[in-house]
């Protein structure tokens, strides 16, 4: 037998007696100290960006939603950058696992809060009650519209004892309960969060913390919540009791997890990348906000495409994108129409574009998005 002949035989040997591994799938439950690894690991450090973002300020992000039900399946993976609005999006792609990638850390810290209250509130009004620190209003139950919701605790005034029961018990369940490593300036800036969300109530708004553009253009956190689907269908995480359980129940599952990164940056997105192609997981959804507006102002962006590319997508990934100066389809509270405009692409389009050389400005992957 020649040489050649005898490593093709030992190269079959071994296939027959080395067993093919499988990969393996993402788990129905993380455990505490495999969800506060990824954290950690998975982030980079703390940037910075202008504006505090308590809270989107895209009151027609939900008109999407529709198409999307009808492009993906429930079971991939979301991604997603800011805060409360990726859990409407959460609700209602029903993902397997859900990653949130922003720069700034006290992003991260607001939705550890988040996640505290969701995983000690059984229902929708004691979230509320939590997330503002307002007693619970007598008749609210499972039943109750988002409208009743925010109408009945609209008027009311912070409860200064029970914010603070609040912020012990969130502190009690994530760092004696769950043992995340959070630091005691972690800790000093999500009772910050707290006190900006407790102060404004249900009227909480962008400009809230020096986000805003001025002249109160802004939805509140009630405006946002009450919003439909542009069908008459309100998809927000408090739009139904459905949708509520379905994102705490992800929560209570350490599957949302919120890491701190630059989407030019080398490592978050790369790290959420590996995971997934390791657990033979494929992206649904990306929320990308209006971030590449920002990447093409500060030439990022070649490399934030180039990190998307290495994610393992199909034909049927998306990103979701808002573009300022969106057509006025509603209105909310105040009389103010939409000053954004959510629009959808194929993920693989996009990355097709970047590699073959014909994306050079924020207008090319705008041009190549729809509502």
């Amino acid at each position: 037998m020649t040489r050649r002949y005898a490593i093709v035989a030992l190269a079959l040997i071994l296939i027959a007696i080395v067993p093919f591994r499988a990969a393996e799938p993402i788990p129905d439950k993380l455990s505490d100290e495999s969800f506060w690894k990824m954290v950690t690991t998975f982030s980079e450090e703390d940037g910075y960006f202008r504006f505090e973002n308590f809270l989107s300020n895209e009151l027609g992000f939900q008109y999407v939603i529709p198409a999307l039900k009808e492009i993906t399946k429930p079971g991939g993976v979301y991604m997603g950058v800011g805060p409360e609005q990726n859990f409407t999006y959460i609700a209602a792609l029903e993902p397997k696992i859900a990653f949130i990638t922003d720069i700034r850390r006290q992003n991260l810290l607001e939705l550890m809060m988040y996640k505290a209250f969701f995983e000690l509130s059984s229902d929708r009004a004691d979230f509320l009650s939590r997330l503002f620190a307002r007693k619970r209003p007598a008749g609210l139950n499972p039943e109750s519209t988002p409208e009743e919701l925010f109408a009945s605790f609209h008027e009311l005034k912070r409860d200064p004892l029970l914010f603070r029961k609040n912020l012990d018990e969130l502190k009690d369940l994530l760092v004696k309960q769950r043992k995340f490593g959070l630091t005691e300036q972690d800790l000093s800036n999500i009772e910050y969060v707290y006190s900006v969300f407790t102060q404004a109530g249900t009227d909480l708004d962008y400009q809230i913390g020096g986000g805003g553009f001025g002249g109160g253009l802004s939805p509140t956190y009630m405006d946002l919540m009450t919003m439909n689907d542009g069908q008459g269908t309100n998809r927000s995480f408090l739009g139904s009791e459905e949708n509520y359980r379905m994102v705490r129940n992800m929560e209570m599952k350490n599957l949302i997890v919120p890491l701190v990164g630059d989407f030019g940056g080398p490592k978050a997105l790369r790290a959420v990348s590996e995971y997934l192609k390791d657990h033979d997981a494929t992206v649904t959804a990306f929320y990308l906000s209006n971030v590449e507006q920002y990447l093409f102002q500060d030439n990022a962006w070649r490399r934030f495409y180039g990190n998307v590319a290495a994610l393992p997508m199909d034909s049927s990934s998306q990103f979701i994108r808002s573009v300022n100066g969106g057509n006025v389809r509603g209105q909310f509270r105040g009389g103010f129409g939409m000053r954004f405009q959510s629009l959808l692409s194929p993920m693989m389009d996009i990355v097709k574009a970047f590699q073959d050389g014909n994306i050079h400005y924020y207008g090319d992957v705008i041009n190549m998005s729809h509502p």
